[in-house]
């Protein structure tokens, strides 16, 4: 027997972690949500894993279309952050205003992002009210300056240095 999802709320919110904006086309149009559940899995070949919660729009596009992208956020970036979890309900369309570029699958690559990957699914698990993907990392690139864009807490957050 596990504990109520409250408690469990309450244990992860001190785990401080990047925030990514997670990409991919559905029917010719960008998708994409604000998402921490993201992690590297191995080294040869080069994978990451993400989580996306079932209910929503772009679990069913990435299942659909088999690839996404993983958009690593900057400080400057706190803005898309939040549009894309949806915490702006005033903007229709997440993408507008933003230039963006694809690389080897068509997902959708935020420019001036810290870092990016383009994904394609390699594996999509069961995880209860999540899927599990597994992605290979098919093309990559990362900005040489920058600073990430925290989130712990329920806040956005920056490194002290």
């Amino acid at each position: 027997m596990g504990i109520d999802a409250q408690a469990f709320r309450e244990v992860m919110a001190h785990w401080a972690t990047g925030v990514t904006i997670v990409t991919t086309q559905l029917e010719g149009k960008p998708v994409g949500i604000t998402a921490s559940s993201f992690a590297s899995v191995s080294l040869e070949p080069a994978q990451v894993l993400i989580c996306v919660n079932k209910k929503l729009h772009t679990n069913a596009a990435i299942i659909d279309s088999g690839y996404f992208a993983v958009n690593i956020l900057g400080v400057e970036h706190q803005e898309w952050g939040a549009i894309f979890a949806g915490m702006r309900p005033d903007v229709a369309d997440r993408f507008a205003g933003l230039t963006w570029f694809t690389a080897d699958t068509g997902a959708p690559i935020l420019d001036s992002v810290l870092g990016w990957m383009d994904c394609r699914v390699s594996h999509a698990y069961d995880g209860d009210d999540h899927t599990i993907f597994v992605g290979e990392v098919v093309a990559s690139d990362a900005r040489s300056e920058g600073k990430p864009l925290l989130y712990y807490n329920r806040n956005w957050r920056r490194l002290a240095e």
